[in-house]
């Protein structure tokens, strides 16, 4: 393009955030920059961008820039800017600073109540997202939509509370007369099957009228894994994640993992060996571990058994001493199924982390 106006940068930031290319995004608002002045649009999403890699320092950088720099003060009181910085903060793992900006927000509509309530669900703080939800309906009088039981189911899950999980779910259905989605009963079969009331999960799922997905048959198999280790259905469960991602092999390697697990547990050693030859033949390696920290903006990705990294020596030299501290403490890491995928490991790389 000859000419770039803001309507342009625009649309190429937010593609690059809506694939998940936020680092690119953020590139191309630095080249914004220099020739034309970020609005609304441009600082949302900005926001997501920095929720996408979990980076607060950037993320308070752009809620500065929006406070002190953007020449259209009224994105100031902007709802939609203000929402994303809500996401933006709870995402990033600040609730006190997403709870500020939500608090000062001079206008709020029901996706800003929706933010505060899914945030304070992720980090487990379900009594506080509860009471976001009374007070949006209650006080603020605001109509929930199916987002925001999401978010409250959601908030349930994450602290096994089973049968407000099922009020919230009757509350959607009857009161608002909003039909439940794939990820409402996925919230409530995940709900029944880490509470391990397996039977109930597997009455929903057939009776919910959608087919269930490979998120859902996974939770399941999960469960089957800590809950129960009942061979016969942790072996469907696999059948019908494997039928449903075909030949995609790095969305299936959990489900053969936690397979092999399930016959490991049982000393079903034949049958551990089929699925790692099974494995094998398709080509499913399982994926390492991956953490991603921010410092001074910069953001930095780790990979479990990585040896590419140009700091590598120090890091797991780091790593060895903060091993020795905890085993000097009593720490003793648990190794259970975790060599079964992966017969080059001799467990050192796994000793910080399977058994936290």
């Amino acid at each position: 393009m000859s000419t770039k106006n803001e309507v342009s940068w625009n649309i190429m930031i937010d593609s690059h955030v809506n694939v998940g290319e936020f680092d690119t995004a953020l590139q191309l608002f630095r080249d914004m920059q220099k020739v034309h002045h970020p609005d609304g649009y441009t600082m949302q999403s900005v926001t997501s961008a920095c929720a996408g890699l979990g980076a607060l320092s950037l993320g308070i950088w752009a809620h500065v820039y929006v406070l002190k720099r953007c020449l259209d003060k009224n994105m100031q009181s902007d709802v939609f800017v203000n929402t994303c910085l809500v996401d933006m903060y709870c995402k990033c793992g600040s609730l006190k600073m997403a709870q500020d900006v939500f608090e000062s927000m001079p206008f709020r509509d029901v996706n800003s109540w929706n933010s505060i309530i899914l945030g304070f669900a992720l980090h487990g703080k379900a009594e506080a997202a509860l009471d976001y939800y009374a007070r949006m309906v209650k006080i603020e009088r605001f109509v929930p939509n199916s987002i925001t039981f999401v978010g409250l189911l959601s908030a349930c899950n994450h602290r096994g509370m089973v049968n407000e999980g099922l009020m919230y779910f009757n509350i959607m259905t009857k009161e608002y007369n909003i039909e439940p989605g794939l990820e409402h009963y996925g919230c409530l079969i995940d709900l029944f099957a880490r509470a391990g009331r397996i039977e109930e999960a597997m009455k929903l799922v057939s009776k919910m009228p959608v087919k269930p997905d490979a998120v859902i048959w996974r939770s399941l198999l999960d469960a089957c894994y800590k809950k129960q280790k009942n061979i016969e259905l942790s072996v469907e469960m696999a059948k019908h994640v494997f039928e449903l991602e075909g030949n995609n092999v790095c969305s299936s390697s959990g489900a053969y993992v936690l397979l092999s697990k399930v016959y490991a547990s049982a000393n079903k050693w034949n049958d551990v060996g089929l699925v790692r030859k099974l494995m094998s033949e398709k080509g499913v390696t399982k994926e390492p571990g991956c953490s991603l920290i921010e410092i001074n903006g910069a953001t930095h990705e780790f990979f479990a058994g990585d040896t590419t990294h140009p700091q590598r020596e120090s890091i797991y030299n780091f790593m060895n001493e903060v091993e020795k501290k905890l085993e000097s403490i009593g720490y003793v890491p648990d190794f259970s199924g975790a060599p079964l995928v992966d017969e080059n490991n001799d467990g050192s790389i796994m000793k910080i982390y399977l058994a936290q």
